[in-house]
């Protein structure tokens, strides 16, 4: 008797073979198209949140009354704090002339009309 496999039988196991290696191909390219999506949902998210973004900010003190500086809306040190609010720029200026500091980082006194 002959063990050797039939030319029907290596061909069977070759396309068994190309199956297995086509899905696991389409697994991956199903992955690839998950993380991109999510990548495309985290930019527009970003860009939403940037035009959301408000030019002025004040920043309260930590009972939350008293206003310790004025920020620019895009400055990482408003964002690190937490205790920040948005102003108009008519707000802005009205805190700087009631002596609200500026915040030394973004310096938004200057773009304000306020020398030094």
């Amino acid at each position: 008797m002959n063990d050797s496999p039939s030319r029907l039988d290596l061909l069977l196991f070759a396309r068994r073979v190309v199956e297995q290696q086509a899905l696991t191909s389409l697994a991956q390219l199903d992955r690839w198209i998950d993380e991109e999506r999510r990548r495309d949902a985290e930019r527009r998210h970003a860009e939403e949140r940037e035009q959301q973004r408000p030019e002025w900010l004040v920043q309260y003190g930590l009972n939350r009354r008293n206003v310790e500086s004025v920020h620019m809306g895009d400055c990482w040190a408003a964002a690190k704090s937490g205790r920040c609010r948005p102003v108009t720029r008519e707000q802005a200026v009205d805190a700087l002339r009631h002596q609200v500091p500026a915040c030394t980082h973004c310096r938004r006194d200057t773009a304000l009309g306020f020398p030094d």
